[in-house]
C-alpha cells in the first residue's frame, strides 16, 4: 500500500458538488493499494501513519501525534499513486489493485482508522472527487508498505 500523508490545518473531500468529508486539524491521506497488499500490510500502515508524531511541540519540534492535538482523519482513495511514468508520457496503472482489492482494502483502512480511535472522514471509492487542503508546515510524507516492512527498525 502506499499513502501520501498531509499534515493539515483543514481538508475537504468533494463528490458531485456535495462534501463528502470534512476535517480541521489532522491527517489528509491519499491511499493507493496494490496487487500484493493484504489486510496485514493495510493494519500495519494505518498503525504507522497514524502514529506518526509531525505536529510540534511548544518548542517547535515535530514532537506531538495526532492524539495530542485533537487531530482528524480524512482518508481518499488514489489508485494513481500506483502511476508507472517510465516510459512515454501517459501512465501506466497496471501496478495497481484491480478494482474489487482496492475497494476491499481502502474500506478496511477506514475501519483500521477507526479502531485506532480516529473515525475517518472520507471519500468515495472510485469516485470522481475534488479535493481541497490547507497544508500546515507543510509537512507531506509517502509511506510505502513495501519499503517500510522490509526496512529493519533504527
Amino acid at each position: 500500500m502506499r499513502a501520501v500523508l498531509t499534515r493539515v490545518k483543514s481538508a475537504s473531500v468533494t463528490i458531485d458538488e456535495e462534501t463528502a468529508g470534512k476535517i480541521g486539524q489532522g491527517f489528509l491521506i491519499l491511499l493507493g493499494v496494490g496487487p500484493e497488499d493484504t489486510e496485514e500490510t493495510c493494519r500495519y500502515l494505518a498503525e504507522k501513519a497514524l502514529g506518526l508524531r509531525v505536529f510540534e511541540d511548544e518548542n517547535g519540534k515535530m514532537n506531538l501525534g495526532l492524539g495530542d492535538v485533537g487531530g482528524e482523519v480524512l482518508v481518499v482513495s488514489q489508485f494513481t499513486l500506483y502511476g508507472n511514468c517510465r516510459k512515454g508520457r501517459r501512465p501506466s496503472f497496471t501496478e495497481a489493485a484491480d478494482p474489487e482489492l482496492g475497494n476491499r482494502l481502502y474500506e478496511q483502512f477506514l475501519k483500521e482508522c477507526d479502531r485506532l480511535g480516529y473515525p475517518p472522514q472520507h471519500g468515495r471509492f472510485g469516485a470522481d472527487m475534488q479535493v481541497f487542503s490547507v497544508n500546515d508546515g507543510p509537512v507531506t510524507l509517502i509511506l510505502d508498505t513495501q519499503q517500510l516492512m522490509e526496512t529493519p527498525r533504527r
